[in-house]
């Protein structure tokens, strides 16, 4: 590892990020995060970034807009404190749902949080599993769109569970390409859970586009909410005579009372990634949720993005 590399973890990713310094066998960087009684935010760096390559890891989590804003704030102090250059590691990235004008007078957010990464100063940005994959339209920088998926496959190839019995399940039509890829790991066919959305949050499963009755269903999303679009669907494949159901979800964002939900839903086990930190609290109120940790794939990112090596090779860490 180059040694003029530093990393920073913010307020939301503090265990992640040193999980990816003790891979990259680096110091977690030396920063001061302030919060002041009127909600002002200041960040300071408490060591020299002159020349250095930056690393801020910072999933924009719950509370969003305090995340995003520690983020520019930061970026703006290394960028003052002439950094060599800023690569903001955002492993959820916040607002990513707000992709298109879905009804008139809607905003755009996610390209407006695109556009204020760039204007204070970020040179690089690195997310896992976007909403929308053309969100990457929306940077005039470079953006590495990672995915948990192979992770994912690799766990569930772990399991053992019969080859012949496996369906991969997309929640919506939107997830296709995403079952898709997780069915080629596993060899398997998919299916497609045909809904529809009457407001944010809730949804009306209608139907199942495909074979689930007597298989072993695996469903992949990006996002579990409130988790109500999630239980829905996977009662609905259920009513359809699937067998067992799993969910793989990268982003755990788990709202109000998502986590109750999933533990009176038919889900058996739900596979999730450290993208957004469970708390302690949390993970006693559930038996079914199984976390994986992305730290590795963000350690050989870093790697790669420092030594000009492909940053797709990251993925050789799931394979046979």
């Amino acid at each position: 590892m180059v040694k003029e590399t530093v990393i920073f973890a913010l307020t939301s990713s503090t265990d992640l990020a040193a999980h990816v310094c003790r891979d990259l066998g680096l110091p977690l960087g030396k920063i001061k995060v302030e919060h002041f009684a009127d909600g002002e935010i200041l960040v300071e760096p408490q060591e020299s970034v002159r020349g250095r390559s930056v690393f801020i890891v910072q999933s924009t989590c719950n509370p969003v807009t305090e995340r995003l804003m520690e983020v520019l704030v930061c970026i703006d102090a290394c960028k003052r404190a002439s950094a060599g250059e800023i690569n903001v590691i955002m492993p959820y990235y916040g607002y990513a749902r707000q992709d298109r004008k879905a009804k008139p007078r809607q905003p755009i957010t996610a390209k407006l949080v695109a556009d204020l990464l760039q204007v204070a100063g970020a040179d690089r940005v690195v997310v896992f599993d976007l909403h929308a994959t053309q969100i990457q339209g929306f940077f005039d920088i470079p953006i590495d769109d990672l995915t948990a998926v192979p992770m994912l496959g690799q766990y569930f190839k772990e399991k053992n569970l019969p080859s012949d019995k496996l369906v991969v399940v997309s929640p919506d039509h939107g997830g296709v390409t995403r079952a898709r890829r997780l069915a080629d790991i596993l060899d398997a066919p998919i299916a497609i859970i045909d809904k529809r959305r009457p407001k944010p949050n809730m949804v009306e499963a209608q139907n199942v586009i495909g074979d689930v009755n007597g298989k072993i269903c695996i469903v992949v999303d990006d996002i579990c909410d409130t988790a109500g679009s999630l239980v829905a669907g996977c009662q609905i494949l259920k009513d359809h005579g699937a067998s067992e159901i799993y969910t793989g979800i990268t982003h755990g964002v788990f709202s109000r009372d998502a986590i109750e939900k999933i533990e009176n839903s038919p889900i058996k086990e739900m596979v999730i990634t450290d993208t957004i930190p469970m708390s302690e609290e949390q993970k006693a109120r559930t038996t079914k949720i199984h976390v994986l940790s992305v730290a590795d794939m963000i350690a050989k990112t870093i790697d790669s993005i420092q030594n000009h090596t492909p940053v797709s090779d990251v993925y050789d860490l799931f394979k046979d």
